[in-house]
């Protein structure tokens, strides 16, 4: 097992990224946001540039966390977006060694209407195709898309896209509704969701939050073990069943992907609070017994 992070929610600046990633003493960082763009969105230049530096500091990506069929993308838009998206990606994922890229399932739709499942299906067979005919993994994170709705949706996605493998995100399922079962929805629960889609993951991310007031509402994050994500339970029994893939923090603590001005963004708290956030969760990794490689 092996410790990453997505370095971006200490900053956006590569250079405090890779120092945020040292101090920790680890040597991995989950690529996603440099700068303004995410990794697979910059120049062709200015990735080349990237790439040298991480090269030269001696830090690995073992994760591109794209924009592919994320939750901002509704599943009636354009395709060829997602095709640009790919293609830019695999030569991206190639030069960095990168073999997992996290992609999602399109955005939900309000409950009810009509979730055109059969168009997900479709595009997620694509785009898995795609990464698995060049020797890449495309894996699907449980995160605000169709494929977030509950364990059962996982599932029946994993029957109707051959090769599609899994990231688990331990605090995405606390602030949604589980749409497997009756009304009222009840809150997802974490470790229920893990033991059911335990078998297909092969990348880990490590948030924790407290369930929201209501719908709508942004859930309160806190630092891990401290939320209602059951992420102690989830890496004992991790650990039980020999989980060795890699374990990314995405701390979420300070916010930064929730401030729609980020000029406002307080990116001293960012970092101080990414370092906070990692050094506690290898104290919570030591106390279930799981040794990191870092």
């Amino acid at each position: 097992m092996q410790l990453t992070g997505f370095a971006d929610e200490a900053s956006r600046d590569l250079e405090k990224q890779i120092k945020a990633t040292k101090e920790l003493g680890w040597s991995c960082i989950s690529a996603r946001m440099i700068g303004a763009a995410n990794i697979h969105e910059l120049s062709d230049d200015e990735f080349a540039r990237v790439a040298d530096r991480l090269d030269e500091a001696g830090v690995r990506v073992p994760e591109f966390g794209s924009l592919i069929g994320n939750w901002s993308k509704k599943i009636g838009g354009n395709f060829d977006i997602t095709l640009a998206e790919i293609e830019r990606a695999i030569p991206r994922m190639k030069r960095l060694g990168t073999e997992i890229v996290r992609v999602m399932s399109y955005a939900q739709e309000p409950w009810g209407e009509d979730q055109h499942e059969t168009e997900r299906f479709h595009r997620l067979r694509e785009v898995v195709a795609r990464f698995s005919d060049v020797g890449l993994i495309a894996a699907h994170e449980n995160c605000m898309n169709w494929g977030g709705f509950s364990a059962k949706h996982t599932l029946r996605m994993i029957e109707e896209v051959p090769g599609l493998k899994l990231v688990f995100d331990t605090g995405n399922p606390v602030f949604q509704r589980d749409r497997s079962k009756a009304q009222p929805y009840p809150w997802q629960d974490p470790l229920a969701f893990w033991k059911a889609v335990r078998d297909h993951v092969v990348h880990i991310h490590i948030k924790d939050c407290r369930n929201p007031v209501a719908d709508g509402v942004e859930p309160v994050y806190t630092m891990p073990g401290e939320g209602e994500a059951k992420i102690r339970e989830i890496l004992i029994d991790a650990k039980a069943r020999g989980y060795d893939g890699y374990i990314a923090i995405e701390p979420h603590v300070a916010t930064v992907f929730h401030v729609k001005d980020q000029s406002q963004v307080d990116w001293q708290q960012c970092y101080d609070s990414y370092v906070e956030y990692g050094r506690k969760f290898e104290a919570l990794l030591e106390s279930v017994g799981y040794g990191a490689a870092v």
